[in-house]
């Protein structure tokens, strides 16, 4: 599969400020944000629903612009001061939690599109890498199926490689396998961590899923409720490469309850505000 350098896709967000609708509603979703994601890592970020994750997610693939602050990409500043919305470009995938693959494509068509259409490759090269790429991900012989002939799994697992063909220096996963049953989403964590262990490519990765996160990544951040910022940075000093196993260790269960205090603790707040704003 497409190897990316473990010396790229560093991500430095730095006092991030996003507020909606500055004119009228004037909505706070993200607040003076600060977070050093290393090249090559899995980073993983959790919070309460509406926090503000995927805003920084955004932020960085260039969807949506920021008030304040700098998001910087291996030292190569993507948005700031005098460019709030960043270049969209493929060193910066993303995959979000509902599908989007073309239904009239196969999935080696799928997968090979990027790079036709960007003039990367010609169409026999990128259908060719392709084919090897997805063998490489354990779905080869569904290259000439359509999404719609394959498993929810297996449809997902095309899409990361589609973006993965790209070379990219950035994965963006927004909960991709949230809408999948427990023993799809365990092989699925399987299949990522393989692709992670070839080719070391930055992750930033939102669930909701602290088992996941856990399980994932080298380190959890903790997102405070809205507006976003750090609240807690979980450390996961388990060894790679991991697998089942993993989940029945006794660090495991630790660090999961770690992440869980403190989402917990931002999920009440949360509720709370809530009820107020009802109220």
């Amino acid at each position: 599969m497409t190897s990316a350098s473990s010396n790229r896709g560093a991500i430095s967000i730095r006092n991030v400020t996003k507020i909606y609708d500055p004119e009228g509603v004037n909505v706070m979703a993200v607040d003076d944000c600060s977070l050093e994601i290393g090249a090559g890592e899995v980073c993983m970020i959790v919070g309460p629903s509406g926090c503000g994750k995927t805003t920084l997610l955004n932020a960085i693939a260039g969807f949506h612009s920021i008030t304040e602050g700098e998001i910087y990409l291996d030292g190569e500043m993507l948005c700031g001061p005098d460019r709030p919305l960043a270049n969209q470009g493929a060193d910066r995938m993303v995959v979000f939690q509902h599908g989007a693959l073309f239904p009239w494509k196969t999935l080696a068509e799928n997968v090979a599109y990027g790079p036709i259409v960007q003039g990367a490759m010609s169409k026999a090269e990128a259908i060719d890498k392709a084919g090897t790429m997805l063998s490489e991900a354990g779905i080869g012989d569904m290259a000439k199926k359509y999404p719609g002939e394959v498993s929810s799994g297996m449809a997902r697992r095309a899409e990361i490689v589609r973006a993965l063909i790209n070379d990219p220096r950035v994965l963006l996963l927004d909960e991709p396998y949230r809408a999948m049953d427990a023993l799809t989403k365990s092989i699925m964590h399987e299949s990522l961590l393989e692709v992670y262990d070839r080719t070391k490519v930055t992750i930033f990765f939102i669930t909701h899923d602290l088992e996941e996160a856990i399980f994932l990544g080298d380190r959890v951040v903790v997102m405070t409720t809205r507006p976003a910022k750090t609240k807690k940075i979980v450390d996961v000093d388990i060894p790679r490469p991991r697998d089942y196993t993993t989940l029945s260790s006794n660090r495991f269960r630790e660090l999961v309850q770690e992440a869980k205090d403190a989402v917990h603790e931002e999920a009440v707040k949360a509720f709370e505000a809530g009820e107020r704003e009802l109220a």
